[in-house]
């Protein structure tokens, strides 16, 4: 599987239709990996677009690495990624913890980013979200196991899971992921939210935990389009297509889709 070696390390990246004369950058959530996309959102996005996923470190099939999960440092990674293959500017996608990466990434990198779509990003200070979204990050498991079998019609063997079990205690029990995150608890009221200009789409889902959230971000972003979906946190397994279609129907707005 592809990997690319930036600050020393491996990332796992996985790529479609590269030809394509925009990118598309999807960033993952806490304790998930790029399949989040990969098997029903990816496809239909690499019709038109080059498509980008890949693990953010000590995630999937990236290096470990058991500091520097603060929001700059993971948008640090993302340029670093970008630079490394030589991408100047992509419409940037993501969801849950990768929502706010995509957020602050464009805060701080804003001539890098073209296009903004955030999926079901939570408000860092919301106790009650965050435990129920480490909840819904362990079933995510279940999820990807589910997925991984319905499209290669492999089932996924013991060793296999142990392994993806080891990682997610590697990230709860031995990197900084959890005391970083405490230190973004006042992220919505100390980032300049409303200085983000790209047109950005949030996605949420209507039964989530997350609506308000949504509906903050909506209210700050001058240019955002607010849309909520049948469903809950768990959005990318519940409504694949329907994300896709929205986030094709909003890219398309800009690009003209052969």
């Amino acid at each position: 599987m592809p990997h690319i070696q930036i600050q020393n390390r491996e990332i796992h990246i996985q790529e479609l239709n590269k030809d394509a004369p925009q990118t598309i950058v999807l960033i993952h959530g806490m304790f998930s990996n790029l399949s989040v996309y990969y098997f029903r959102i990816a496809p239909l996005l690499a019709k038109y677009f080059h498509v980008i996923m890949y693990d953010l470190k000590s995630h999937g099939l990236s290096s470990r690495v058991d500091h520097g999960y603060r929001f700059d440092d993971m948008s640090y990674d993302l340029i670093d990624l970008m630079d490394t293959l030589m991408l100047e500017k992509v419409h940037l996608v993501g969801y849950s913890f990768g929502g706010l990466v995509a957020l602050n990434t464009c805060l701080k990198y804003p001539s890098r980013i073209d296009r903004l779509g955030v999926i079901e990003a939570p408000d860092p200070g919301d106790r009650k979200t965050m435990d129920i979204i480490d909840i819904y990050s362990k079933e995510f498991l279940e999820h990807y196991i589910q997925n991984f079998t319905d499209t290669t019609k492999v089932k996924m063997g013991k060793r296999q899971l142990e392994k993806n079990h080891r990682m997610y205690q590697y990230l709860f029990d031995h990197t900084s992921i959890k005391d970083d995150m405490e230190k973004e608890i006042a992220y919505f009221s100390s980032a300049p939210i409303s200085s983000i200009t790209q047109n950005t789409l949030l996605i949420y889902g209507k039964q989530s935990n997350c609506l308000e959230s949504g509906k903050f971000l909506a209210k700050h972003i001058v240019n955002a389009e607010f849309v909520t979906l049948p469903g809950d946190h768990n959005l990318p397994m519940q409504a694949p297509e329907l994300i896709a279609n929205k986030l094709l129907g909003f890219l398309s707005k800009q690009a003209v889709l052969a």
